[in-house]
C-alpha cells in the first residue's frame, strides 16, 4: 500500500482505503475523514455528563448509592446439573450503555465514604 504525501490525514486515510494519486486531495481527504469518523449524536451524552457530573456530599446519598450500584455483574452465572456445570453465563453489564459511569459514581461514593466521613467501606467490596 503506497502512502501519498506524509500528512497524517492521508497515512490514516491511506491505512483504511486504497487511493491513486488524482484522489489524494485535501477536498477528499477531508471527505473521507469526516466519513471515517464516529458518530457525533449520541443520544446518552447529556445523561452520561450529568452523571459524572453528580458531586457526592452526602453520607445517606452514598451509602445508597454503594447499595444500589452492585461492585460485580449481578447476571453472570455457572449454569449446573447434578455438580457438572452445563453453561457458563458471561457478565453482561459492560452491555449497559452507562456502565463506566454507573462504575465511576458507586466509586465516588465509595471515596467520599472513606475519605470524608472516616468510614470502612469493605462491607461494600
Amino acid at each position: 500500500m503506497k502512502v501519498f504525501n506524509n500528512t497524517t490525514k492521508k497515512i490514516f486515510l491511506a491505512s483504511w482505503v486504497s487511493l491513486n494519486q488524482a484522489q489524494t486531495s485535501d477536498a477528499h481527504v477531508n471527505r473521507l475523514h469526516h466519513l471515517s469518523s464516529p458518530l457525533k449524536g449520541d443520544i446518552l451524552q447529556p445523561l452520561r455528563q450529568w452523571m459524572d457530573g453528580i458531586q457526592i456530599s452526602d453520607r445517606q446519598l452514598a451509602h445508597r448509592l454503594c447499595k444500589l450500584i452492585p461492585a460485580q455483574c449481578p447476571f453472570e452465572r455457572d449454569v449446573k446439573l447434578f455438580s457438572k456445570t452445563l453453561f457458563h453465563i458471561p457478565p453482561m453489564c459492560k452491555l449497559n450503555p452507562l456502565y463506566e459511569e454507573l462504575v465511576g459514581l458507586r466509586f465516588r461514593a465509595l471515596c467520599y465514604l472513606a475519605d470524608e466521613c472516616g468510614e470502612d467501606v469493605t462491607q461494600y467490596c
